[in-house]
């Protein structure tokens, strides 16, 4: 009896999953999701996706979303092949890690307050999409 509740509970949260539109996977501690961007991973506070873009576009991408949630105190700190940018939205701590990867296909890892907001950071990721969309 308690094996045939367990198949069947198994069975509604694989249905759950299967309709729900967005593909969401624990895996060692780490959220898998998928999304516009392509798969997001949720780890250690930090919501991180690949673009298929150049660095130099997602890096401006980057800049126009902290501007229009109008960002303050920003801190951009681009190198070659990597870069942060570091700034306030809304009294709360934000980070952009980008880094290259390849000629179009950059990282970006978004990571806002202390211990990290899945939402904000998907926001964040969202307008980053709609502005490399725009170019």
């Amino acid at each position: 009896m308690k094996r045939n509740r367990f198949c069947l509970l198994i069975l509604l949260l694989f249905t759950l999953f299967l309709f729900s539109g967005c593909e969401l996977l624990l895996v060692g501690g780490a959220a898998v999701g998928a999304g516009t961007a392509g798969t997001y991973y949720y780890v250690n506070g930090g919501l991180k996706t690949d673009y298929s873009a150049s660095f130099d576009k997602v890096w401006s991408a980057c800049e126009k979303a902290v501007a229009d949630m109008h960002g303050i105190e920003v801190v951009p700190n681009k190198e070659i092949a990597q870069g942060t940018i570091n700034t306030l939205i809304n009294d709360e701590k934000v980070k952009f890690d980008i880094t290259y990867k390849s000629k179009n296909l950059t990282t970006v890892t978004i990571r806002v307050g202390l211990i990290g907001n899945k939402l904000s950071s998907q926001l964040l990721h969202d307008k980053i999409a709609d502005y490399l969309v725009k170019e």
